[in-house]
């Protein structure tokens, strides 16, 4: 069984920084890629950024240029560094893990003030 536990999320005012953190536990392959997705009320989920194992790595349009993914491949865990947020960017932030089957996290509130 696969277990994801992410942290980091909060209250930020717009222009600042937050940084994700999700820890993937269990049987965890080494070919996979590891992803954050949200989701703010009333939209569908949508991708933010996403890493493979092997490096490749691909942005929302939204999010290029202010958001950074990364990954410790021996501590399983995936990053998400948010920079000058705004507003638009609240919303419930989820980890993903793909290896033959989609692994997602509980969820962590990022706020955006004005």
């Amino acid at each position: 069984q696969v277990q994801l536990v992410e942290s980091g999320g909060g209250l930020v005012q717009a222009g600042g920084s937050l940084r994700l953190s999700c820890a993937a536990s269990g049987t965890i392959f080494s070919i996979n890629v590891m992803a954050w997705y949200r989701q703010a009320p009333g939209n569908q989920r949508e991708l933010v950024a996403r890493i493979a194992s092997v490096g490749t790595i691909n942005y929302a349009d939204s999010v290029k240029g202010r958001f950074t993914i990364s990954r410790d491949n021996a501590k399983n865990t995936v990053y998400l560094q948010m920079n000058s947020l705004k507003p638009e960017d609240t919303a419930v932030y989820y980890c993903n893990l793909k290896q033959r089957a989609d692994y997602w996290g509980q969820g962590t509130q990022v706020t955006v003030s004005s």
